[in-house]
């Protein structure tokens, strides 16, 4: 224990950091993976191929690739940012796919009878989507969503193998300093990551109730 409480101060740095990579790139994954998924339904041919090259290219790539991809090769392409941003950059679009999928499938899941009344009123396909469809689908997947971030939170320790200073890469240096104190170490970081997802998973089920009541 002597191990945590004189390295605590280093330990919130990795906490608030991983919180970060969670909070800033889980919204643009939110948002990018959205725009993805209508997309995908949308009856423009064109869009609905790239949408399915961009979630099938970035979900079958290992995270490991593309942030190597953001902090190697983006550099020589002449894009300057910090180790952090280029983390940030890289989580986005890896997790965006994974949203994109399910909201997909709430969307499949919304009765079509939805989207014919909207037509027949005459709301265009944004309005149909934007005002009818994906309100309902997205209540219907947000178990899944929450899994999604519950999933970013762990694939952030990878950010922390290219100079990004997280949770993980927080207690690997430390090891390096404690070696005599590896397990004590182990467990505070373990903690550390179920602060987070514990209470995401409590929050999908509180809004799941919530939104079960509504429906």
């Amino acid at each position: 224990m002597d191990a945590i409480i004189e390295n605590l101060p280093r330990f919130v740095d990795g906490f608030l950091m991983t919180l970060r990579l969670l909070v800033i790139s889980g919204a643009g994954a939110l948002v990018l993976g959205t725009i993805v998924a209508a997309m995908r339904i949308s009856p423009v041919a064109a869009f609905r191929g790239f949408a399915t090259v961009y979630t099938e290219l970035l979900r079958n790539t290992p995270l490991t690739l593309i942030l190597f991809f953001c902090a190697f090769v983006l550099p020589i392409l002449d894009v300057d940012f910090d180790y952090v941003t280029f983390a940030l950059i890289g989580l986005t679009f890896y997790t965006s796919p994974f949203v994109a999928e399910a909201v997909r499938s709430g969307v499949n899941g919304v009765p079509v009878g939805q989207a014919e009344a909207a037509r027949a009123i005459g709301l265009d396909f944004r309005q149909t989507l934007g005002a009818v469809v994906l309100p309902q689908a997205i209540r219907m997947v947000i178990p899944p969503l929450i899994n999604v971030l519950i999933a970013l939170t762990k694939n952030t320790s990878v950010a922390g193998g290219f100079a990004v200073v997280e949770l993980f890469a927080t207690s690997r240096q430390i090891v390096q300093l404690r070696g005599d104190e590896v397990i004590p170490i182990m467990l505070g970081i373990a903690v550390l990551y179920l602060v987070i997802t514990v209470p995401l998973g409590q929050f999908a089920g509180a809004l799941e109730r919530k939104v079960a009541v509504l429906r």
